[in-house]
């Protein structure tokens, strides 16, 4: 039998597949990022299964433990708190050692936190940038908002609430009129989505909010090539004048919504 990894809901325990529920109730082992968390769901939906713990502190001793027994024929599901398993939780070491050792692997969808988010934010296009966690340290990022001024697509990330508001502060600081959504409880009763610029949310969410939050960065803004030469002749003309490069960066990226890494690199 394959190793089945079921996507499982992100808030609303209604959310999930017919199929992911047949397939816990038929397993003969449910694997669960957390089994209380997982309890919570079987109980919902009255299914009685054999769970076992699988999570990032026990994965790389439960992979050598359960590969004989997916060797065996063992029907084993695969599931995490929320989501599906693997991405930014744990499962990928598991799925990699099973297709290694030429055991089936089968993934059966459903919620995604990031699609459900990037949908509900307004800013969806053809592509998009999944980031996972954001860092937690201002240097890293700063160079992150660096990368994204140059990529004119969404970006989607998960942050942890208490994090939340020195982050939006950060990049308020770098790119103040930058669209961003808040997606905060996706799915839940208390379920809110704040959209505005980054400076606007960073004001709205100056204290730690609660539940869980994806974050969704709107695409860099297009400059014309008229605009960014104008931006970066004011900044020369600033410097001349005597003002020191950073300050004259920063007063013209904010006049003029030109890049502030973009006007920096051009007046070098």
């Amino acid at each position: 039998m394959p190793l089945a990894l079921c996507a499982t809901p992100i808030g609303n325990l209604e959310d999930v597949t017919l199929r992911v529920l047949r397939e816990l109730r038929e397993a003969d082992l449910v694997l669960c990022e957390d089994t209380r968390q997982t309890r919570k769901l079987l109980d919902r939906h009255g299914i009685e299964a054999r769970t076992l713990s699988y999570h990032e502190h026990n994965e790389a001793a439960r992979v050598a433990e359960l590969l004989p027994r997916l060797e065996a024929g063992e029907r084993i599901a695969l599931v995490s708190d929320a989501g599906l398993p693997a991405i930014n939780d744990p499962g990928a070491r598991l799925v990699r050692a099973a297709l290694d050792a030429g055991l089936p692997v089968t993934v059966l969808p459903g919620p995604s936190a990031v699609e459900t988010a990037l949908v509900a934010s307004g800013l969806a296009g053809e592509r998009y940038q999944f980031l996972g966690y954001l860092p937690r340290g201002e240097k890293a990022r700063q160079a992150l908002w660096k990368e994204l001024a140059l990529w004119p697509h969404p970006a989607v990330a998960f942050e942890s609430p208490k994090r939340l508001p020195a982050t939006l502060a950060s990049l308020a600081g770098f790119d103040p009129e930058r669209e961003v959504a808040v997606c905060r409880e996706l799915s839940k009763r208390f379920e809110e989505i704040a959209r505005g610029s980054a400076r606007e949310l960073a004001q709205k969410f100056e204290h730690e909010p609660k539940g869980e939050i994806t974050l969704v960065i709107g695409p860099a803004a297009a400059e014309s090539e008229e605009e960014e030469e104008t931006a970066v002749a004011a900044v020369a003309e600033l410097i001349g004048a005597g003002l020191p490069r950073r300050h004259a960066v920063e007063l013209v990226a904010k006049l003029t919504g030109v890049a502030r890494n973009k006007l920096y690199g051009r007046s070098l």
